[in-house]
């Protein structure tokens, strides 16, 4: 969806639950059963303000790895503060408000926009914190870089109101920095602007060389320019100022240059080549989109979920390890067994995406695919059953992750099961953000 379709998300205290289960079990970094609201405050004031280790991860709310999301509050409803961020002024305390849920991690169901599509309850963690002072602070850079580099120019309260900073700092809960929170903010409205100025209804029609075409023929074109944007291109010296001059006209090629250089400061060249790999596969599933519209076909629900592996949150959860400040090895971020569970966790998590956002896409004239669409196609059948077989395919993945993560933590290094803490904390934190959007919940009734 559109980076201007997300309208900004409140703080979620009701539509989540209040724990994690199986994928806390046996392990040695296990967060304890119960920690009591002194615990939790004195852990919140007495944090190192530099990371010395792997394990311990600035100011989360706990202890490390998989336990991190486990918090049980020893009475209920409770705003505790968490740390300030670096660089930000204590104008007001930031708050982390533990939400009060049922025992588990199912959540009551949500309605849309009147359209009678109401959300099940989905087997999703709660967000590990929540600091609006440290989403302001990400947000505003955010609007800043947006600004100096000419994204969404006439548009930038547009692009406030989508709050990308909340996303990311409930996202990244194992980071208070702002600066590593923003070059991955940096990095995300990126990723998503590319439908705004490349797949959306609109779309330039003029050619990267500047004559005239149309936008689905240049579609390709223009994301070929993009990897040139992330993975330089060394061409010889007679056409290297051509290629230059095309990359400073187009303000996405300016966002995905300028938003890689703030990544480069705290990524490794690994873990730079491991985020070009994850666009580099979103890219042939929006080509692949888009051969779905042009020929105005419906997809069978196989072809759908397989596009939408890459074509999801993979390449934001790829940069989980770098703005943590430590880094998991490509032999164990390229094993099988760790790959099945990071794709899904990026699958299930553009389930809950397809979930809030189809009403949207109702009104978008047949040019967005979800789930519940193309499972109504296939299996004829009306919207409220192809929503609720969603959210199951949804809950088969998330458990699926939860016990095969299980597992890969209790054999792995500290870095992976850090990692693995770290994605069940970004689907916890995706779907909070989603479930509170004013983008999702104000829909004009059908």
């Amino acid at each position: 969806m559109s980076v201007l379709s997300r309208a900004t998300a409140p703080a979620a205290t009701h539509d989540v639950a209040a724990a994690v289960t199986a994928l806390l079990l046996n392990l040695d970094n296990t967060a304890p059963l119960k920690l009591s609201l002194e615990a939790l405050a004195q852990s919140s004031e007495t944090a190192v303000p530099e990371r010395d280790s792997v394990l311990n991860p600035i100011r989360l709310l706990g202890p490390s790895g998989l336990g991190a999301a486990a918090l049980l509050l020893a009475r209920p409803t409770t705003s505790i503060p968490v740390g300030v961020a670096k660089g930000v002024a204590p104008t007001g305390s930031p708050q982390a408000r533990i939400p009060q849920g049922p025992s588990g991690p199912r959540t009551r169901s949500t309605n849309i926009g009147g359209t009678g599509s109401a959300i099940p309850p989905l087997y999703c963690p709660p967000p590990v914190r929540d600091d609006p002072a440290l989403a302001t602070l990400v947000n505003d850079g955010l609007i800043a870089w947006a600004r100096d580099i000419g994204l969404y120019a006439g548009r930038l309260e547009e692009l406030r109101d989508a709050d990308f900073g909340r996303l990311i700092m409930l996202a990244h809960p194992d980071s208070d920095d702002a600066d590593r929170l923003l070059a991955a903010a940096k990095c995300a409205v990126s990723e998503w602007s590319v439908d705004d100025y490349y797949c959306d209804e609109g779309a330039d029609d003029t050619a990267p060389d500047g004559t005239s075409s149309t936008a689905a023929a240049e579609l390709g074109p223009r994301l070929e320019l993009v990897a040139a944007a992330m993975d330089p291109v060394h061409l010889p010296a007679r056409y290297a100022p051509q290629l230059e001059k095309a990359l400073q006209a187009d303000p996405i090629l300016r966002a995905f240059r300028t938003s890689f250089e703030h990544m480069s400061h705290y990524a490794t060249p690994a873990q730079l080549a491991r985020l070009r790999t994850e666009i580099a596969g979103w890219f042939i599933a929006i080509a692949a989109e888009a051969g779905w519209r042009a020929s105005g076909r419906m997809p069978p629900v196989w072809e759908y979920l397989a596009n939408r592996q890459p074509h999801s949150f993979l390449p934001c959860m790829a940069a989980i390890d770098v703005v943590g400040g430590y880094e998991v090895q490509a032999a164990e971020y390229t094993d099988p067994r760790v790959r099945r569970v990071v794709t899904t966790a990026a699958l299930a998590s553009q389930l809950v995406n397809d979930l809030y956002s189809m009403a949207r896409e109702d009104l978008s004239d047949g040019r967005e695919f979800n789930l519940p669409t193309v499972l109504a196609a296939e299996e004829k059948c009306a919207r409220r059953e192809a929503v609720l077989r969603t959210a199951a395919i949804h809950d088969e993945l998330a458990h699926r992750f939860e016990r095969e993560a299980t597992v890969l933590a209790a054999t792995g290094s500290a870095e992976l099961r850090r990692f693995l803490g770290g994605l069940w904390a970004w689907m916890g934190g995706s779907r909070a953000w989603h479930a509170d959007s004013k983008r999702y919940n104000d829909m004009p009734r059908q």
